[in-house]
């Protein structure tokens, strides 16, 4: 977590000032959250199942950047948009799934790899459900702190791995989403922890506020 606070305020060196002129400009965040998804949707899913690897990673790195890029208009704007904030999460979720669906289709066509294209549905899948449990606890009122592999660990392996098999480093995607499908699990563990603990520790100081009743939005990562 504290890496990803320091890149972020590294990078936020170059994204703010960018961030502060949209804003002047009329630019919407949203626009940005939604042309950073469509970017990095069409990219994963045309470049990588065909085996254009290292060309997807480029692309897909370029909009997913977008994501930086739409945070730091909303805080430079006077007053955040609560469905901005919706729109961002299930932007992100619809990103994480593409990058690595569209991993997954190489791995069991052109990649013919089959256990990697298991390593990649169980990063999916478990990721999608890491940043669940975050949501609903926090729409329940419950702490739920950190975890090995957030939003970004998870990015940067999956994309660091493609680019070097692309590359022609033998094993390199297989090594990198077992790696994050491991790492995904543990964090989802992790995160069930830090709910239990927050829950009891809840339950022994008195009733937490109630929910929102149904589903509430996958949040951040």
């Amino acid at each position: 977590m504290l890496d990803n606070i320091v890149a972020r305020a590294s990078i936020g060196r170059f994204t703010d000032p960018l961030a502060r002129r949209l804003v002047r400009l009329g630019v919407p965040a949203d626009a940005v959250t939604a042309l950073g998804t469509v970017g990095t949707v069409a990219g994963a899913l045309w470049f990588f199942p065909v085996g254009w690897l290292v060309t997807g990673t480029a692309v897909v790195t370029a909009f997913v950047l977008c994501d930086l890029l739409d945070g730091a208009m909303a805080r430079a704007r006077p007053s955040g948009s609560e469905f901005g904030a919706v729109l961002d999460s299930t932007c992100d979720r619809i990103s994480d799934g593409a990058v690595l669906a569209g991993l997954a289709w190489w791995c069991l066509h052109a990649g013919d790899q089959p256990y990697t294209a298991m390593a990649a549905m169980t990063s999916l899948v478990v990721g999608q459900v890491v940043s669940y449990i975050k949501a609903r606890a926090e729409a329940s009122a419950v702490a739920c702190v950190g975890g090995l592999v957030e939003r970004a660990e998870r990015l940067t392996l999956a994309l660091v791995g493609t680019a070097a098999e692309g590359l022609g480093v033998p094993g390199a995607l297989a090594v990198a989403l077992w790696l994050l499908a491991a790492g995904s699990v543990i964090t989802l563990g992790q995160r069930l922890a830090s709910v239990y603990r927050s829950a009891a520790a809840a339950a022994s100081t008195g009733p937490a506020p109630a929910g929102p009743v149904g589903e509430p939005d996958a949040g951040p990562a």
